[in-house]
């Protein structure tokens, strides 16, 4: 983690979401935090970038152009920061998304598109690195000076490697990434900012926030300007995206029932799909159902969709119940009854489903749900607050606000015969450190192998290998008799070190769990960086409006644009007049 410099301006908060992203700034002459709009007017940007024979887009020109040009848009990229290729959630998103996704180094999926007529490989470190660097700029635009320091947020059941994987595609942004903090606490101090003052005393909250990509759920106890994490709960791959994709599903076959046409193999049409889905989902929170209509979708049909509330319901009852049994789980940790939650805040795109609002009022017996913060924007407020206080930019009540987070999953180390042992349990408050003592297991030993591992299952096989490293020249003597000392220390952005000393000679190992997971070397962050200003270089040379308008096009790219649509309307109705033909029995 880095520390503030002179000269590097006001300190951000960042949202970087699976779906969209959202960037604030607390402001010392108002007192107050403000969201900043993008180049669009917008406060919230789609997490999109998509490349073309002639530039590269980011948000709103991104996601403007995404049907037209399907395979080469990414979105999703959180799904893939800080996983492996072989992970089980990043082989079935692969069935679903348009875009190429193949194995490269230390088996990291890599994302291959065409851009500039040449074929190129991005880690998802890389993309999301693009969105940050566009929000940074739309930070500087608006506050009129340079922006360096940030506070990222990210999901509550995001491991290590996916924690540190954010942290790099800060630094490949030209970022300092001041702290990497979870998105419902960041959310609990936008929502108890406003309670600080007044004697409402102690209060217990759960914050259910359920986003494009994650369901987060934690339950945090406000004290006077103390937020401390009592559980937390979620799943990092549950959310509005995966509402979505039933959606698509449903409406995939229904084109096969009523046209005899399956479009699975026609990315261009899938992309269409999937945009009229997401409207149709946000017009089921105000209506009863829905309409769309695309028109020539796939070998000339003109496709008519239309979902009722109820269907939505019943197509993801599955997943909102998966909610309910994560507010259970996190209750349990706590060891707390639902009574003894004060107020429920929602938070996230998701949480407007009439259904799941619904099911979580009804859990509650009824208690009113807390709608007063924005949804979309109450994760990167409160990550906006936290980079104020970490730089001293705002006044004495907010700078002595203290969050004091939890680790999600127990920290354990290997120990003979293959079993666990726990060395900080899950749910433990950090920042931390815990000390534990072991020794060898045979005469004369002179190393040690320290494995070390997240998760609560008892055997190796069933937890998740974080890092190892090796302590060497213990001095040989009987077995039992040499004392290690493993520490484990967690810094207050969840990052975590692990140290062994050899208590007779002070000879001492350590590592901070990186690499295991698939992270980028130094080397890989500096030719990312270098890439990005060259990225950033050619997009400068192609802005042809205004700085920051990457919504306009060259005449060459809006005449290819326009012939392409042509040929395809041709083609369409070719097929239509043909099919028209064979069923009139015409020649």
């Amino acid at each position: 983690m880095g520390t503030m410099g002179k000269g590097d301006g006001p300190a951000i908060g960042i949202d970087l979401g699976t779906t969209y992203s959202c960037v604030a700034v607390w402001r010392p002459s108002h007192n107050r935090v403000e969201v900043i709009p993008n180049d669009q007017g917008n406060l919230t940007m789609p997490s999109c970038v998509a490349f073309t024979d002639s530039w590269r887009l980011v948000g709103d020109a991104a996601m403007n152009q995404a049907a037209m040009n399907p395979l080469n848009t990414v979105f999703d990229a959180k799904r893939l920061i800080g996983r492996r290729f072989s992970d089980a959630s990043v082989q079935g998103d692969m069935k679903l998304w348009p875009f190429k996704v193949i194995s490269g180094t230390s088996a990291r999926p890599m994302i291959v598109v065409q851009y500039k007529d040449e074929e190129k490989q991005f880690a998802a470190e890389e993309i999301s690195s693009m969105l940050l660097v566009k929000m940074r700029e739309a930070a500087e635009a608006y506050l009129s000076t340079m922006v360096k320091n940030v506070v990222i947020t990210v999901p509550v059941y995001f491991n290590d490697s996916q924690r540190q994987a954010t942290i790099d595609a800060g630094a490949i942004a030209g970022l300092n990434v001041m702290r990497i903090i979870n998105e419902p606490s960041a959310a609990a101090i936008a929502y108890g900012l406003n309670k600080m003052s007044g004697s409402s005393g102690s209060k217990t909250v759960l914050i259910f926030d359920l986003g494009g990509g994650t369901l987060d759920i934690s339950i945090i106890n406000i004290d006077k300007g103390i937020f401390t994490v009592k559980a937390t709960s979620g799943d990092t791959h549950l959310g509005g995206e995966d509402f979505n994709n039933r959606m698509v599903e449903h409406f995939v076959q229904d084109v096969l029932k009523r046209h005899n046409s399956d479009i699975r193999s026609n990315p261009r049409a899938l992309m269409r799909l999937r945009r009229a889905c997401e409207r149709a989902k946000r017009m089921l929170s105000s209506t009863a159902q829905a309409k769309f209509e695309i028109d020539s979708l796939h070998e000339g049909i003109d496709y008519y969709g239309i979902i009722t509330r109820a269907r939505f319901e019943e197509l993801n009852m599955e997943l909102f119940r998966k909610c309910i049994e994560h507010i259970e789980k996190c209750l349990g940790d706590a060891k707390m009854d639902k009574s003894q939650i004060h107020e429920v805040v929602l938070v996230g795109g998701s949480s407007r489903i009439p259904k799941v609002q619904q099911l979580l009022q009804d859990f509650f017996s009824g208690k009113m749900l807390c709608k007063s913060i924005n949804p979309d924007e109450a994760v990167a407020y409160g990550a906006a607050v936290q980079a104020a206080v970490l730089s001293g930019e705002c006044d004495q009540k907010v700078q002595d606000l203290l969050l004091l987070d939890v680790t999600p999953l127990s920290l354990r180390i290997e120990v003979v015969g293959g079993i666990m042992n726990v060395v900080i349990p899950r749910i433990t408050t950090i920042p931390f450190k815990k000390d534990r003592i072991y020794t060898t297991i045979y005469d004369n030993q002179t190393a040690v192998s320290i494995n070390v591992y997240e998760g609560e299952a008892a055997l190796i096989k069933d937890n998740n290998l974080l890092g190892k490293f090796t302590l060497c020249g213990i001095p040989p003597a009987p077995r039992l008799v040499p004392k290690i000392n493993v520490t484990f220390e967690i810094e207050a952005n969840c990052i975590l070190t692990v140290s062994a000393q050899d208590m007779t000679t002070g000879i001492k190992n350590s590592i901070t769990i990186t690499a295991d997971k698939g992270g980028l070397s130094k080397a890989e962050v500096e030719r990312m960086v270098q890439d990005a200003k060259k990225y950033k270089s050619d997009d400068s040379k192609r802005k042809i409006k205004k700085e920051n308008d990457e919504g306009w096009l060259s005449k060459e790219e809006f005449e290819r644009m326009v012939r392409d649509a042509k040929k395809r309307k041709c083609e369409d109705d070719k097929k239509q007049i043909k099919k028209i033909k064979t069923e009139s029995g015409g020649p």
